[in-house]
Order: C-alpha cells, then structure tokens, then sequence
C-alpha cells in the first residue's frame, strides 16, 4: 500500500507534444502533478540536470507516447511513495533518474516521478548531486565494459565533456593509468587529479606516442563527433576492438570500433548501470569526486539553457532550478 492521498495540484514542467527541433517544441507549461505508480517516487525538484541527450529525446530518441519531457538527472526531497518501496519515506533527500518513459514530464518541472533513486550523503548538496546521474551512469558503464582492471592504460578521448571528466576520475579511483585529451578548460584540473593531458586533435597519436605510452590498453571515446576514431585506434595498436566510443557512432561502425548500441544488451542491467552510484556519491561528498557545474538556471530561463547546450560550448554540466522561480 502506497502512504500517499491523490495529488490535486498543478505544476510547471517543461515537455514537447511532437517531435523536433527542441526549440520549436519544448514548451513551459502547467500540468498535473504526478502520481507515484508502484516502485516509483516523486520527489520536488531541487535541481535537474540537461544533456545532449534530451534534444535528442525531443527529435526522437527512444520515440514512445507524448508529452514527454526532458531533465533525467534530479535531485530533490520525497514527497511520496508509491507501492513497494520502502527505503525511503517523505522527506529524504534523494538523488537519480526521472522516469522520462513512463511520465508525460520529466526532471525539468516542479515535482517528478523518479525510477531510481538514491540517498543524498551528509556534505553533498542538490547542485552537485543532480549534476552525478547520467555522467557517472554513462562513464562507469563504458568503462566496466573496457574492463576497470588496476594497472592497465586507459585513454580518454574528450575529458572536459561531463562524461569523460567522471570517466577519468573513476579510473584513477580504480587504480588504472590515465591518458587525457581536453582543451584549457579542464587540462589543469585533470592533472590535478592524477591525469597525463595532451590536447585533442591532429597528430593526436604521435602525441601519445610521445608520452611513451603506447600503445594505450583501452580507449573510451566521448568526444562530440571530430574525426578522431582513426587516431584512437592507432594509439591502441590498431586494434578497434579496444576502442569504445559513446559519441561517434557513424565513423565507429566504419571502423569496427566499439559503440554504446552494439554492446551486449544483458548488460544494461541496473545493477551495472546504478550499483555504484553510492560508492561515488559519498566520495562527491567527501570531495573526492566531481561533475563539474558549468551553470544554474531558473525553471523559466531553461531557453538560456538550451542554447548553451546546444552551441557545444557548455563546458560542464546545465542544471534547472526550479525552486528559484516559483
């Protein structure tokens, strides 16, 4: 039995009818506020984080029924339980995934329906633990398919994007050596945390070379689409196979490089995908690690948002907040 009452109220969410560009479609607008169905949560929204990957959702992505809306990261407080769960109770402070799939709304609203979710640690707050989800979800999960083995090479293609900055530090927590390609942004702050750093672009395997530490055991690839792959297999021997991309899926398979699609489906389970996420938010909470936060915006001003984001230049993580302007 669910310990809730039905919900009367309206909210503010941000969502999309049909499919398209996301400026054209997206929309700020009132709706009911959610019920919890069994095994979900819903939770106010403290802070929501946007990726890539909800344009992508807004032109098609995983297509399923509309509305639908966008912001997957969320952070927030229980407002109530649906049936089964029993970890947690209204008023904790949780963070995870919006159930974008099964919600006519998402992260980016008032108040949302959560499919995972996970304790907040002492010392962590709702910025910082909204900004963890997708990036740490998505870094572990390519990297435990390169395999997480202490001492081996790792090579991280595109480390000032969200996901290789979380995929470089879990590396290194894990006990493996890590080579990484990013601009001024991050370069300093990598090697602060322990990284070898060379910049991205031409000749980027005879830089490597020049590290002497090629060729390099596994590649992870999370670069915006650049023309890189060749080089990466190079600095892996010439061997794709040790070369997984999550971003370049049009020249991967030109390659018989690796992609995030054409992995085994079993392991997409939640256990590979959220088993972690304990472990690295109490090393968040401790400082230990980190998605960096590029830029906070009110509920309304997620327009503001979505330019950033779409002009490629984000350089960190995007979070609404909604509690700003309401």
């Amino acid at each position: 039995m669910s310990d809730h009452k039905p919900d009367t109220r309206t909210m503010r969410t941000v969502r999309f009818h049909e499919y398209g560009e996301p400026a054209d479609v997206l929309r700020l607008e009132t709706a009911p506020v959610p019920e919890p169905g069994p095994g979900r949560v819903r939770v106010a929204v403290h802070a929501c984080g946007l990726a890539p990957a909800d344009w992508a959702l807004c032109r098609g992505l995983f297509a399923g029924d509309l509305p639908r809306g966008i912001g997957c990261d969320v952070a927030g407080i229980v407002e109530a339980v649906g049936p089964g769960v029993t970890d947690v109770v209204p008023g904790d402070r949780v963070f995870g995934t919006a159930d974008y799939a099964g919600q006519p709304s998402a992260g980016a609203a008032d108040v949302a329906v959560m499919d995972h979710w996970f304790a907040i640690p002492e010392g962590l707050d709702f910025l910082q633990a909204a900004a963890l989800p997708m990036a740490l979800s998505t870094a572990y999960w390519h990297l435990a398919r390169l395999g997480l083995d202490a001492g081996r090479t790792l090579l991280v293609n595109g480390a000032g994007t969200t996901i290789g900055f979380a995929a470089v530090q879990i590396a290194l927590h894990r006990g493996l050596r890590v080579i990484a390609t990013a601009g001024d942004t991050y370069a300093g702050r990598l090697k602060d945390l322990g990284a070898t750093v060379t910049p991205y672009g031409a000749g980027l395997a005879d830089r490597i070379a020049d590290l002497g530490q090629t060729p390099v055991d596994i590649v992870f690839d999370t670069a915006p689409p650049n023309g890189a792959l060749p080089e990466l297999v190079r600095a892996a021997g010439g061997d794709p196979k040790r070369v997984l991309t999550c971003s370049d899926l049009t020249a991967a398979a030109d390659l018989g490089v690796r992609d995030s699609f054409h992995e085994d489906p079993a392991a997409f389970s939640d256990e590979a995908r959220f088993g972690h996420f304990p472990e690295f938010a109490q090393l968040a909470a401790e400082g230990k690690f980190t998605v960096p936060v590029a830029g906070t915006f009110p509920l309304d001003r997620w327009r503001a948002a979505l330019e950033i984001s779409e002009s490629g230049h984000a350089r960190g993580k995007l979070l609404l907040l909604p509690g700003l302007d309401r």
